[in-house]
Formats: C-alpha cells, sequence, structure tokens
C-alpha cells in the first residue's frame, strides 16, 4: 500500500482540516463473534418451554448494551452473532471480557433471578478484503471447538413415575385452597390507538419449597387429575377481584383466562363459571384454542355461545399452531383472534410466514373479529403487523407477564408509548474460542 505525501509547507484548506478534525481514527480489522447459552437446557427445565425462547432476546439485549457500535441479532434460539471493527487485532479479548462480566449479573425472569452462562467462539480478519462466508466458517468452527466435545447419543425420556404425579396432584390441590397460586398479567396494546384495554392472566405457582413454578409444570397434571376446573374457578374469582382492583386504581381493563378444552365440554364448570360472572359486573374473556374445539364441536361452539351471552369476550388463541377449520371458525362465537407466536417471531426473516399472517388478519376482519398478534418481540414485526392491519399486539416488547402491582405501575407510567428496546437488533455485516463457566 502506497501514501501519498504532503508537504507540510502546503497548507490545507479549512473544509479539509474540518473533515480530519471530525474523522474517526480507521478500523482496520473485523470481528464476527458467536455466543451460545451453555446451560440453555438447564434453564428450560427452570423456567419452562415458553420462557426460556426469551432467553436469547434477553441475551441479545444485554450484548447490544455492553457493544452499542456493533450489529447483534439472535441466530438462533440459543445463538447470538455479533459483529464489529476495531484499529486492534486482540480487540476480541477485550469485548468477551466485558460481556462475561456484564452476564455476571442475573437476568429476572417471572421473579426468579437466573444466570446465562456462555460459550464463545470468533473469527477476525483484515477489514480490507474479507471473505464474509469464511469468517463466518471460522467462527463457527471456533464455536464447536469451544464446546465439550460432542457426540450423537439418543435419549429416551422416561415418564414421569406415577407416584410423582400423585404427590404433585395433592400439593396443587392443596395449594389451590390455601392460596398459593398468583396471577401474572401481560397486557394487550391496540397498535392504531396506544391503549391497553386488556391483559391476559397467566397462571403461576408460589410453592413454598420449590418457589415459583411454571405452568408448564402443573397444568398438564392438573388436566390428568381432574384439578382443571377448580383452578380454572379460582382463576376466574382472582381475576374477577384483581379486576375490581385495577378499576379502583383508574385502569379499566378487560382480564382474559386460558380455558382448557375439556372444560368447553363440562356443563358443570360453565354454571359455575357463569354464575361467578353474571354475579359480578366483571369484564372477562376466556381465551380457547382451535384444537379445543374440534375435539367436541358440538358442545364446545354451545357452550361457547352461553359464555358470550353472560358478555364474556371469546377470543381463539394460537390460530394456526393446531388443525385449523374454517367450517368451526365460522360458527364461535369468537371477537378476538389471536395469532400464534410461531409465525409472529419469523415474521421479518420468512417469506412466508407474512403471507400467513396478512391473510390471516384478513380473514378475521372479514369475520368481524379483530386479532392479536402474541411474541412481538422486535420493533420490525410490531412495524410489519401495523402495516398489516393487525389490531393488537402482545409479547415482550410491550411487557412481559407481571404482578398487579407492576401492571398498575406499567399502566401508571404509560410505558406502552415506548416500547422496550429491540431485544433482536438487525444482524449487519475471527479464531478464538473461549468458554464461559
Amino acid at each position: 500500500m502506497t501514501f501519498a505525501h504532503r508537504p507540510e509547507s502546503v497548507e490545507k484548506p479549512a473544509s479539509a482540516q474540518a473533515r480530519e478534525a471530525v474523522s474517526p481514527p480507521p478500523e482496520p480489522f473485523r470481528f464476527h463473534l458467536l455466543a451460545e447459552i451453555a446451560n440453555f437446557a438447564e434453564l428450560r427445565r427452570m423456567l419452562g418451554c415458553e420462557r426460556a425462547e426469551l432467553l436469547v432476546g434477553l441475551a441479545c439485549d444485554r450484548f447490544g448494551r455492553v457493544l452499542p457500535n456493533a450489529s447483534v441479532a439472535a441466530t438462533g434460539r440459543t445463538q447470538i452473532a455479533c459483529c464489529f471493527r476495531d484499529a486492534h487485532a486482540d480487540a476480541i479479548t477485550t469485548r468477551i471480557a466485558g460481556i462475561e462480566a456484564a452476564f455476571a449479573r442475573p437476568f429476572a425472569i417471572d421473579d426468579q433471578q437466573v444466570r446465562i452462562a456462555l460459550t464463545f467462539g470468533a473469527a477476525s480478519a483484515a477489514a480490507g478484503n474479507v471473505d464474509e462466508v469464511a469468517m463466518v466458517e471460522q467462527a463457527e468452527a471456533a464455536l464447536a471447538e469451544a464446546r465439550t466435545a460432542y457426540h450423537a447419543v439418543t435419549h429416551v425420556v422416561p415418564p414421569r413415575p406415577a407416584n410423582d404425579i400423585l404427590r404433585v396432584a395433592r400439593e396443587l390441590d392443596q395449594a389451590i385452597d390455601r392460596d398459593e397460586l398468583i396471577l401474572h398479567y401481560q397486557p394487550k396494546v391496540h397498535v392504531r390507538r396506544q391503549e391497553i384495554t386488556s391483559a391476559e392472566a397467566l397462571i403461576r405457582w408460589r410453592h413454598p419449597t420449590r418457589g415459583l413454578v411454571m405452568p408448564g409444570d402443573f397444568i398438564a397434571i392438573a388436566e390428568e387429575c381432574q384439578l382443571i376446573d377448580r383452578m380454572t374457578l379460582w382463576t376466574i374469582r382472582r381475576a374477577i377481584a384483581d379486576q375490581r382492583d385495577l378499576a379502583a386504581r383508574g385502569h379499566d381493563l378487560r382480564l382474559f383466562i386460558n380455558i382448557a378444552g375439556q372444560l368447553l365440554a363440562d356443563t358443570a364448570f360453565v354454571r359455575e363459571a357463569c354464575e361467578l360472572v353474571g354475579g359480578s359486573d366483571a369484564k372477562l374473556g376466556f381465551e380457547i384454542t382451535e384444537t379445543s374445539v374440534i375435539r367436541d364441536p358440538a358442545s364446545a361452539i354451545a357452550n361457547l355461545q352461553v359464555f358470550a351471552d353472560f358478555g364474556i369476550t371469546i377470543a381463539i388463541d394460537d390460530y394456526g399452531a393446531g388443525l385449523s377449520s374454517l367450517a368451526y371458525l365460522k360458527q364461535l362465537p369468537a371477537r378476538e383472534l389471536k395469532i400464534d407466536k410461531l409465525f409472529v417471531t419469523q415474521l421479518t426473516s420468512s417469506n412466508r410466514d407474512p403471507l400467513i399472517v396478512r391473510s390471516t388478519i384478513d380473514l378475521a376482519h372479514a369475520l368481524e373479529m379483530e386479532v392479536v398478534a402474541e411474541g412481538v418481540e422486535t420493533h420490525a414485526a410490531l412495524a410489519l403487523l401495523t402495516v398489516m392491519g393487525c389490531d393488537m399486539v402482545q409479547g415482550f416488547l410491550i411487557s412481559r407477564p407481571v404482578v398487579l402491582d407492576s401492571l398498575v405501575q406499567y399502566l401508571d407510567e404509560g410505558r406502552h408509548r415506548a416500547p422496550a428496546p429491540d431485544p433482536l437488533a438487525a444482524f449487519g455485516g475471527f479464531a478464538v474460542a473461549r468458554r464461559q463457566a
């Protein structure tokens, strides 16, 4: 490389001097850093599958704070990619040290403190003539080297022992009586009005020894051991009381409760649920999955109409995740349709998902239903849903599920009008291997 030399006696124009004064120093090295959540399996068992899916978004957000000038993106449920430039060839060492220091602080998820352990792999190259594919391949090879030795092993997960199921069922039965359950609320934001008029109630179990137990660890047992009706009736009573509390504090929200499919054919449950709602001035909504209707269409449709006659708003949950049937869809007294997050999370990275989402929105509007997109985690997805005409959004970008007092504080501060920083920043455009303990 050659450089043109200008004699010092030649005075530079003022504009050139100004440009040199503000021009940043050259950054001749490019870096491609991959980080993998090393303890994902352990955290998934602790948090449940649904909450574990949030980990990579939280990790991306913290990466972005540590490396504000880097391009950061989630490239999978456990992996983050990060690209940046620097003037020093050994900059990767200091960057990883900074990330490790940041990840020494735990993350708060549903009142639990969890620590994310990371495995790192990276590649670097001179910025002048970079082979992008080779750089990615080298970073992937470094990440593979950083992992412990891997072999293809098939594990057969044993079924939960019968005595364990009975033990959990007995404890859950007692928990309902002792009021050990708690509801967390995730608000839904109306896109055009920028208002929150409803929230979804999500049940948790405050176990005396195990701490906060997520629904994935006890809902199936409640259904299997015939406790789901008692637990759902408890949820309805709690939601009615919480809604009164919200109204007294200046927030008139409709609260939505998930209803298990087997309850739609249970006449005793339907009668008791209607008595609870009819005996109060509560504004409630029931979320049901499309597959729960298909299992017993006649009873489900009839009882959903009973709920609707009591002023309960019916919402179809997880639309698209099951075996959809337009024949049943048009018969349901539903006023909301929730697009499954499976389609929303891939909205900006898939060619087909935007077509499915757009057609679903159009179909719901034709059936005079409002559309809720769940699992909204990025500003890009929010913008695209807005353009598509989606009515409401719900997801980590707006708020994670929170206890009632935190929901009131969130509403009082109007935080939904300034969503949280995008946890999955757009990814724009090294060999070192390292593992964080």
